[in-house]
């Protein structure tokens, strides 16, 4: 595997790939890899010849009061596991490589509506950080296909957004939540979580997996469905942040029309937040 640290390296990298050919597909991640992101990798390395990944904490998706500082980093872990996956290109930029001027003087790609319900909501300006660094590394990678996990759900929402309203023309994949035993959605945040928390935050996939049930049953007040599903989780010591039945496409709030559901799920156990989802086809 090669390792780019400026963006000038990967380009002129990656133009040697393509003279030869050679398809690309890009793995965009935040470091502190997990086997959620391992399995990205093994989705691109099926997709394209060349399999380009990114490791890179960004700011610009962090808010005032985030744990930005405290985002676990592991780049020798992280490179060993996506050797292994078989990761042809490993790309990690400085801050100051993707935002020379700062942040305060960086263009900003915002995709609205999508992006303002949910954690838009709850985290100001997250997904404006988010469609800003993707659409850099898209421009810098110029990849066939780009692989993204559906633990975040209303990401890859907003990404595709982006990736039309854009005319990127690059062909996503969404791979589905890896778990582990118990059920508990993988995340790099799991390790902030003691092991009582995390026996407890099992209850969030215990609860959106009930709640697609009764769904699937013909339930249809979901307002009820909602304020039934928060009061367990606060029953059970987790503090939910929103709990929200939804078109699967757009996002917004559920219809008795829709067919296509996806409930999405964030909540605190301790100081740690967490995000799942379930998909409801009816």
């Amino acid at each position: 595997m090669k390792i780019c640290h400026q963006a000038s390296e990967l380009r002129q990298l990656l133009r040697e790939y393509r003279r030869a050919g050679k398809s690309i597909a890009l793995v965009p991640t935040m470091g502190n890899l997990h086997r959620g992101h391992v399995r990205l990798v093994e989705r691109a390395v099926e997709l394209a010849d060349i399999v380009v990944s990114t490791i890179f904490v960004n700011p610009m998706q962090f808010g005032r009061h985030e744990d930005l500082d405290k985002y676990p980093r592991t780049p020798d872990a992280d490179i060993d596991k996506l050797t292994a996956a078989g990761c042809s290109v490993l790309f990690t930029p400085s801050v100051k490589e993707m935002y020379p001027l700062g942040l305060d003087e960086h263009t900003v790609v915002s995709v609205p509506a999508i992006s303002e319900r949910h954690c838009g909501a709850s985290r100001p300006g997250h997904f404006d950080g988010v469609a800003t660094v993707v659409s850099k590394l898209f421009n810098l990678v110029q990849p066939d296909h780009a692989v993204f996990g559906l633990k975040d759900y209303q990401q890859f929402k907003v990404i595709s957004k982006m990736n039309a309203d854009l005319c990127f023309g690059i062909q996503l994949t969404g791979v589905a939540t890896e778990r582990d035993a118990n059920g508990l959605a993988l995340s790099s945040r799991n390790g902030f979580l003691s092991v009582d928390e995390q026996q407890t935050a099992l209850s969030i996939i215990q609860t959106l997996r009930e709640t697609a049930g009764l769904l699937q049953k013909g339930q249809q007040d979901f307002t009820a469905l909602e304020k039934n599903a928060k009061a367990m989780l606060e029953s059970r010591a987790i503090r939910p942040d929103y709990f929200t039945v939804c078109n699967a496409d757009t996002l917004a709030p559920a219809s008795t029309e829709d067919k296509n559901l996806v409930i999405l799920a964030a909540a605190y156990v301790g100081n740690t937040r967490l995000i799942d989802n379930i998909e409801v086809k009816l």
